[in-house]
């Protein structure tokens, strides 16, 4: 999840969250006309503005389909063309902001101030001034890319050469709980971002030049600039809400060491000083445990009645399959045989992707337009490698809208959908906006979305769609519920923060190259409380082996995006009128939370997040209060499970690098 999260680099402000870094690659002729030549004569503030998003709105088809081809297409063709598209839309981006400098102190409408402020913060790639450095950022931004999306692990087995590339590894996450199986994939999907050292190196190095070149002091200050508030503020926001709910991620760590201590035992279920092994978490970067509910789980099935989503979807892929099988005529050979698991895994990911859209249809949303069933990417092609990692694609700023995904019949993907659906709502309902409004109202609302969606999806709901049986109204029941819920939520938090903040060291050069790993581990161990089972000297390159480093998306809008959509959920609630505790609330089908939910994604970007955020929920602060009542009751179990046990972790003693990893805007 969250791993869905997630989205490609591109940050534009007018996507906020789609594509894969965006640039665009100027005629010669861009490269070398001044902003007196390239405004029109006698063009005021307000018309600059306009012609702007008029252009945006016009080259914008062309970069989203470059784009789309190299994460569904991934070979050098395709990256050439990522690689040009985005070059000419970051050189566009340096003439406009340099056109915008005109108009500085000139009276302008609210509209265009607002906007000509944004358009510094329209990529999360700045852009170097100097031609040949910004040739050389977006081709090693694509290349990145495309060295994850194409990311294999072989090994030799039994005389034999065996490739598993990133699916195949999560699976054995997912379900083995071999040790030492586990530690092989997670070792082997590792191994993959060990080439990308030197080039991440050179391209933070380009990165930060694009920034100065816009004014800021490196590019993790520049991130934190598009939060209407000044840097240095959104990292102490940040450090506030995370203390608000570390107590309870604590009380979950403690409860999740027990539990594997007491299945592969104390040598071997947690690291020393009490950290977690990162790769027995069920995930390859530990930020979501769902995939531990056969261990974790509070109550037996027989207890709290069941909640095995994945083996329900597992059931239907399975039937699916069987019943292609019974209408095949004769005896499918080996390569028939694959076509029909394909063709089942297909129509599977179709289902569930219905089941996802019908939950928004019912709050009075429109369904996804026809383009959208003809154009997505369900499941992994059989012929080409693809990036993975789900996102949610806007092609034309006009209803092409896409989601890519290699979908599983699994509860993670599941839950993804509903999260890469939200993306795609708020697309639709922000198409309307000018160009450069078309983005979420901070990055974190565009995450907040889809996963608002997923709290409602409660044991009730999901047996009303027959993915669950009838849920016993219990005390048992209920803590399964919450801890189902917890090992997504709770447990992605300090993940949520720490991706960044050894970024903005990268960045502000307190983490220095030769330090990479060391602080990426330092961290882990401050926030997570995770620790390798096995040394990660500086040969690795492990922050490259998830996405969003190479891929060069921010990751502070999914740690916002956790406590935002708490607040989202707990506002919808009250106009569904629901009475009761809060975790019991699903507003499916409810048609006047619907509609105030459309009203906010209609907003965009054209307003600061506060009055976006007030309208909603009537306050414009984020907060953690909501996600704290959501889970009160299992914060409550877990503190009874913990007691007589030395909760918290120890974190080993930091290097000269990772000691001084706190973000510049704080130093």
């Amino acid at each position: 999840m969250i791993h869905r999260h997630a989205l490609l680099a591109l940050a534009v402000v007018a996507c906020l969250l789609p594509l894969a870094a965006c640039k665009k690659t100027p005629t010669p002729a861009a490269d070398t006309r001044t902003p007196a030549q390239a405004t029109p004569e006698g063009e005021t503030a307000d018309q600059f503005i306009a012609r702007v998003n008029d252009e945006f709105r016009k080259m914008y088809p062309e970069l989203s389909a470059a784009q789309w081809l190299s994460n569904t297409y991934i070979n050098d063709d395709s990256q050439l063309l990522a690689s040009k598209a985005n070059e000419r839309w970051l050189s566009q981006l340096n003439s406009w902001i340099e056109q915008a400098k005109k108009f500085e102190g000139q009276k302008m409408s609210p509209d265009t101030a607002r906007t000509i402020r944004l358009l510094k913060l329209s990529t999360s790639l700045p852009p170097p001034r100097d031609p040949a450095k910004l040739e050389e950022l977006t081709q090693i931004a694509t290349k990145l890319e495309g060295m994850y999306g194409a990311g294999t692990y072989c090994k030799q087995e039994d005389g034999e050469k065996r490739c598993r590339q990133i699916g195949e590894l999560e699976d054995v996450l997912r379900k083995n709980r071999d040790y030492d199986a586990q530690l092989d994939a997670w070792q082997g999907w590792h191994t993959i971002s060990v080439p990308m050292r030197k080039e991440y190196t050179r391209f933070a190095e380009l990165a930060n030049q694009g920034a100065r070149d816009l004014g800021f002091a490196d590019a993790g200050e520049m991130w934190r600039s598009g939060y209407d508030m000044p840097p240095a503020e959104i990292a102490a926001e940040t450090d506030r809400l995370w203390n608000q709910v570390k107590p309870l991620y604590e009380q979950l760590h403690c409860y999740a060491r027990t539990k594997l201590n007491a299945k592969y035992g104390a040598g071997k279920g947690e690291v020393a000083g009490g950290l977690l092994p990162a790769h027995l978490m069920g995930n390859l970067w530990q930020q979501d445990w769902g995939n531990l509910w056969d261990i974790l789980a509070p109550y037996s099935e027989a207890q709290a009645g069941n909640l095995d989503i994945s083996g329900a979807l597992e059931t239907m892929y399975q039937e699916d399959y069987r019943e292609r099988q019974r209408q095949f005529a004769g005896e499918p050979e080996p390569e028939q045989q694959v076509e029909l698991e394909y063709a089942a895994q297909l129509d599977v990911a179709k289902q569930m992707t219905e089941r996802a859209q019908d939950f928004y249809a019912s709050l009075g949303m429109p369904k996804l337009p026809e383009s959208y069933w003809q154009k997505t990417q369900f499941i992994k092609p059989r012929d080409r490698d693809v990036v993975c990692h789900a996102s949610a694609w806007d092609m034309n700023m006009a209803g092409d809208v896409r989601t890519k995904m290699c979908t599983k019949p699994n509860e993670e993907d599941f839950t993804t959908i509903y999260h890469e659906l939200g993306h795609v709502y708020y697309y639709m309902a922000y198409n309307k906006l000018p160009p450069m409004f078309q983005g979420g109202a901070n990055d974190g609302f565009h995450e907040a979305i889809g996963d608002t969606i997923v709290l409602a999806m409660t044991p009730k709901y999901l047996h009303s769609i027959g993915l669950v049986g009838a849920q016993q109204q219990s005390d048992e029941a209920l803590i399964n519920s919450q801890m189902r819920m917890a090992l997504a939520k709770v447990a992605f938090l300090p993940f949520g923060l720490m991706i960044d903040r050894w970024r903005w060291g990268v960045f502000d050069g307190s983490i220095k190259p030769d330090r990479y790993n060391k602080a990426w581990w330092d961290l882990k161990a401050k926030y997570q409380g995770v620790a390798p089972a096995t040394p990660r000297g500086e040969e690795f390159f492990d922050p490259g082996a998830k996405y969003h480093v190479p891929g060069n998306t921010p990751y502070t809008r999914y740690f916002l995006s956790h406590v935002l959509q708490f607040q989202f959920y707990k506002a919808l609630c009250d106009a569904a009128g629901h009475k009761g505790p809060l975790n019991e609330c699903s507003f499916y089908g409810n048609k006047a939370a619907g509609a105030k939910f459309w009203a906010m994604l209609g907003k965009g970007a054209s307003q600061p997040w506060q009055n976006t955020l007030q309208e909603l929920t009537g306050g414009q602060k984020m907060d953690a209060a909501p996600m704290l009542e959501y889970f009160a009751p299992l914060q409550t179990w877990l503190k009874q499970q913990n007691e007589g046990q030395q909760c918290g972790w120890r974190t080993p003693a930091p290097g000269p690098a990772a000691s001084e990893t706190k973000p510049a805007a704080e130093s």
